[in-house]
């Protein structure tokens, strides 16, 4: 197998995964390698789970890997696995229906030392309490850094609505933080 294949586009890696089993094993790899770390975030982020995030990553690319058998042209990988991983995660989360309300939700004071982590803590709760339209935004838009216009292609809605979405994450995520700000304030 060519010892370049990190040189090849996108586009060719996804149609050398209907090839021979050497080049689609290493195309696979490649594309891999590239966007694993970021579907996994993702997957982690919106589901909040790391075992569920796993599964759902290792889904993920396996539904990826199965479309590629299928005569298709493929110009937006990333945003391909993206929306992959956004449909499981929907899907789980449908299933799943969250029950935590912020009204059973406990703000605990920490020793100083533990503030940072206490923070990073409060944000992830925060976050899990964020209706998913919301999370899923904040998080394309904060975490993974896409833009508007990205984040409009993978969920299927106006750009308005995009940012409409980030906003009120941003909004609600303060609301639910202010009583913990407040009280580092003092």
């Amino acid at each position: 197998m060519n010892s370049n294949i990190e040189q090849y586009s996108d586009e060719r890696l996804f149609a050398m995964l209907r090839g021979p089993k050497a080049k689609s094993e290493a195309a696979f790899g490649e594309l891999y390698n590239r966007y694993s770390p970021r579907i996994k975030a993702y997957c982690l982020r919106v589901v909040g789970n790391m075992e569920q995030a796993e599964d759902l990553f290792q889904e993920t690319f396996l539904r990826f890997y199965k479309s590629a058998q299928v005569d298709r042209k493929m110009t937006n990988v990333p945003g391909f696995l993206l929306r992959i991983a956004r449909n499981l995660c929907l899907n789980y989360k449908r299933d799943k229906r969250d029950t935590v309300t912020l009204e059973n939700f406990h703000f605990s004071t920490k020793p100083h030392s533990h503030e940072r982590a206490e923070l990073l803590d409060l944000i992830a709760t925060a976050l899990e309490l964020l209706e998913f339209d919301y999370r899923e935004a904040f998080v394309l838009r904060e975490y993974d850094g896409l833009s508007y216009k990205e984040i409009s292609a993978i969920v299927g809605d106006s750009v308005s609505a995009v940012k409409t979405r980030v906003f009120r994450a941003k909004q609600k995520i303060r609301n639910i933080l202010s009583p913990y700000l407040e009280d580092l304030a003092h």
